[in-house]
């Protein structure tokens, strides 16, 4: 979750608010001045935060301690996650799902004269039993809308910056009748864990192979002359003026239009760590606003300055190559049941 509000106004976006993230680091805000949008995600925000420890300072070495405030709405998850997923379901549920539409209450626009909609969307899966999150269910009807013939004209751009869309994702992507379909991912000298010591800087190498079995999965279903993937590069990291990539979302252009009606903006990597490990807050932006449509359509564009193409035979050169190192720390990941 990344919801940077003030009175009626919410900024949507992908970044943390961390030096990195200011600094030669590209990334999306959407600004959303409306009380309802508002209002909807500070109450979430405040749900959250009534299930959450609270970060003290102390005098142990790590500088903190977390305690499990006592007026939380929820017992600890680590003396009761049973019991804390009861009450958490109980608070969250009718949030994540209202049974009314929480952006007519304050706007005084005659009905047909609205041309936007903006459906919020939440992804709470280890917090709700039986889980009723939106955002990976809006995203797969999007998407098993556009595999339908009279979709045909359509065309859609994804990108994350750290590239491992679900599988369910990837399979719908791929099944989609759309063309000029584009993918754009960071280049490796683009990551921000680029040579950092540790593990961590194996993970650039983790989504090279990633985005190559992509690829080649383009390759196996002959879609390369409708898909693309791009590599998004600004300099090399660690080297003066480098800039790294963060971007995260999806446009999609309709048939017969030249920019996109439908766009989602948050903090999803669209990923399986995001859909099991993560808590999540999107809005879909649905328009017909033909300003807005420019606006999100130069988004798209820009994003892909400082792009290039990458094909299968780009990944079997010698210097993108993964080394077996890689690939056990993967495999390692998915038995202990992590996700990237």
């Amino acid at each position: 979750m990344k919801l940077y509000g003030v009175d009626d106004e919410i900024i949507l976006s992908g970044a943390n608010l961390s030096s990195d993230y200011f600094t030669n680091r590209q990334d999306r805000y959407h600004l959303f001045s409306s009380k309802d949008v508002t209002e909807y995600f500070a109450n979430i925000q405040d749900a959250v935060s009534s299930l959450s420890f609270l970060v003290k300072p102390s005098e142990s070495q790590a500088g903190f301690e977390m305690i499990w405030p006592e007026d939380n709405a929820a017992p600890s998850p680590l003396e009761d996650p049973t019991h804390f997923v009861k009450e958490s379901t109980s608070l969250l549920a009718g949030l994540v799902s209202p049974k009314t539409a929480p952006l007519t209450a304050h706007d005084t626009t005659p009905r047909d004269k609205r041309d936007t909609s903006v459906f919020l969307l939440s992804q709470f899966s280890q917090l709700l039993s039986p889980d009723t999150s939106t955002e990976l269910p809006a995203v797969t009807h999007v998407l098993k809308t556009l595999s339908l013939p009279q979709y045909a004209n359509s065309s859609w751009t994804f990108t994350a910056g750290y590239f491992n869309p679900a599988p369910s994702l990837t399979k719908l992507l791929l099944s989609t009748q759309s063309h000029g379909n584009t993918v754009i991912t960071a280049s490796p000298f683009a990551n921000g864990f680029y040579k950092s010591p540790g593990v961590s800087g194996l993970l650039p190498d983790a989504y090279t192979l990633l985005a190559r079995r992509f690829v080649r999965a383009v390759h196996q279903q002959q879609l390369e002359a409708s898909t693309v993937l791009r590599e998004w590069r600004k300099g090399t990291v660690g080297e003066p003026g480098a800039w790294t990539y963060h971007a995260k979302g999806l446009w999609i252009t309709l048939p017969g239009s030249k920019d996109p009606s439908i766009s989602l903006i948050g903090s999803s990597n669209y990923t399986k760590r995001s859909y099991s490990l993560d808590l999540e807050t999107n809005a879909m932006i649905v328009t017909e606003n033909e300003e807005l449509k420019k606006r999100l359509g130069q988004e798209q564009r820009w994003l892909q300055e400082h792009t290039t193409i990458v094909t299968r035979d780009d990944f079997a050169k010698a210097d993108r190559r993964v080394g077996i190192k890689v690939r056990l720390a993967m495999m390692m990941v998915k038995l202990l049941g992590g996700a990237l």
